[in-house]
């Protein structure tokens, strides 16, 4: 049982998401002055996740 708390807590470290992988992006305002917008959700389309509108769920879309 103490191999699968250690097994998860590996798998926990290493799924993280790394800093700095979207960029200085974390509110609306420097969002729209990069010329993308914020969508709930996942981006529609083609557009490219590029960081986060203040909330997690609200993100940071961009045209590639």
């Amino acid at each position: 049982m103490k191999v699968l708390y250690l097994l998860f807590s590996f798998l926990f470290i290493f799924l993280m998401p790394l800093p700095g992988v979207f960029g200085d992006i974390r509110n609306p305002v420097t969002c729209l002055r990069s010329g993308a917008i914020c969508h709930p959700g996942f981006c529609p389309g083609r557009y490219k996740h590029i960081g986060v509108c203040g909330v997690p769920l609200i993100k940071c879309c961009k045209k590639p």
